[in-house]
């Protein structure tokens, strides 16, 4: 990594702004430094804690279209996701907030007269996080909104692509009057801060949003020191059309799901399966508002589909649909690309297929891109069959207006967030989470303060 880290608008290629890359000696630093605030963070009353964390949100309302444009120049998605997402983002420090004061102990009756017995609740420690670049803002607030009102000490590391945003809003923190040794950021590679922060036993949890493989390799890397982790891994959602779903309301809820953030959601609908007898209705009606995204520069007026982040990302998708193709599928809408590699702006126009089978790679793989396959199931076992045919277990979606079809499909689709006629199911107030290799806790919720907390029991005797 060099010493400045370049960020670069993937709309265009132009470069938004260079930031200092923190060398190991810099970021160690910066633990010891958040590991001494722990001490004196810890013992901050959870009225205070939440008093600032509102005050924290405040301030970032108060810029939230500055924050807004940054975000759109940083990741290229449209400008009113970006403010859609600053809004998101501060709805997880306004519920942590509140939950700061919900922090409860308990007493157990105790098997003999002479003992009692107290449970208590204590802050985890340092905890480290690692961001992705697709929601700089969210994926980094409803981790240390929870953390900070936990009174743990955290420090993040954003995607080296999304910087800004998660600066931007440390500094605001440190405005509202969270000390500086209670949050602070590093900007280097991924491999190089992942190395330092499962090897540090200053650190005692690492939160982590991103791919499987890297979830993984961070699991294994904090076992050492036994550190405690969260994980919001990959996913791989299914979208199921059952032959009575109401077809129009299907099809704006799957675009909602779809093509925001041009695809590059880790809950997007990425398989797409619809009931034979209302196939070719749902693929006309789906492609007649797909043709009408308007694809362009996050900060045009009126763009609904940015470019994808980078070249990689490009080429895994343009391969996905590739294979596809060559395999049987039919192209709807879309297959149309406008990149410019020396400039380095990637953008894929949406695109629909129609007739794709399991032995097709987009069946298989995690896409991030505007591309929505259509495949067809005769029944609802086959249906479920199909969408839990995967490692992956974050979200899932499935339209239908008969209440036992939906019951069933609830029982028996292994998926940790769900959404029964809702393509949009995040919340702050709802636990948020994946099954099988889809990761480790739940964000958000009264769950979501739960993994920065350690429980604690005394056992009193002496009362004879």
């Amino acid at each position: 990594m060099a010493d400045r880290i370049k960020v670069t608008n993937p709309a265009t290629g132009e470069i938004v702004e260079e930031v200092a890359a923190h060398s190991t000696e810099e970021i160690e630093a910066r633990i010891e430094k958040v590991a001494a605030g722990f001490q004196s963070w810890k013992k901050v009353n959870a009225h205070e804690r939440a008093r600032l964390l509102k005050k924290w949100s405040d301030k970032i309302q108060e810029q939230k279209e500055d924050i807004a444009k940054v975000m759109t120049l940083e990741s290229g998605k449209p400008l009113k996701e970006s403010l859609g997402e600053v809004d998101y983002a501060t709805s997880y420090i306004d519920w942590f907030a509140e939950e700061a004061k919900r922090i409860y102990g308990r007493t157990i009756p105790a098997n003999t007269e002479s003992k009692r017995i107290i449970v208590t609740r204590q802050p985890v420690g340092v905890v480290a996080a690692i961001t992705p670049w697709n929601f700089p803002a969210a994926m980094m607030t409803r981790k240390a909104a929870p953390a900070l009102a936990a009174g743990c000490t955290f420090i993040v590391k954003p995607a080296v692509e999304t910087p800004l945003t998660t600066m931007k809003f440390i500094e605001l923190a440190h405005e509202a009057g969270i000390p500086e040794d209670a949050v602070q950021y590093v900007n280097a590679s991924g491999r190089k801060v992942g190395e330092i922060f499962t090897g540090s036993p200053r650190i005692r949890k690492i939160t982590f949003t991103g791919s499987t493989p890297v979830g993984k390799h961070l699991i294994q890397d904090s076992a050492d020191t036994v550190k405690h982790v969260s994980m919001e891994l990959g996913g791989h959602a299914p979208l199921i059309v059952a032959k009575d779903a109401d077809l129009d309301f299907a099809v704006t809820q799957t675009m909602t799901s779809k093509f925001r953030n041009a695809g590059q959601t880790c809950i997007c609908a990425n398989r797409v399966l619809v009931a034979k007898e209302v196939v070719d209705e749902f693929a006309e009606k789906l492609v007649k508002e797909a043709a009408k995204l308007k694809v362009g520069n996050g900060l045009d007026k009126g763009t609904q589909v940015g470019p994808v982040i980078n070249g990689d990302g490009f080429e895994k998708v343009v391969s996905q649909i590739d294979d596809a193709i060559e395999k049987g599928a039919d192209v709807l809408l879309g297959n149309e690309f406008n990149k410019d590699d020396d400039k380095g702006y990637y953008f894929i126009h949406p695109t629909v297929l129609k007739n794709v089978t399991s032995d097709m790679v987009i069946m298989q793989e995690e896409t991030f891109g505007p591309v929505l396959p259509i495949t067809v199931f005769d029944t609802i076992e086959e249906a479920i069959e199909i969408a839990n045919n995967t490692p992956f277990g974050l979200a899932a979606y499935f339209f239908t207006n008969d209440y036992r079809t939906g019951n069933y499909l609830h029982e028996h689709l292994d998926f940790g967030v769900v959404g029964w006629n809702d393509g949009g199911p995040s919340a702050a107030h709802a636990p948020f989470g994946g099954m099988k290799e889809s990761g480790i806790g739940r964000e958000g919720g009264i769950e979501g303060i739960e993994p920065y907390l350690e429980t604690k029991y005394l056992s009193i005797g002496g009362f004879e």
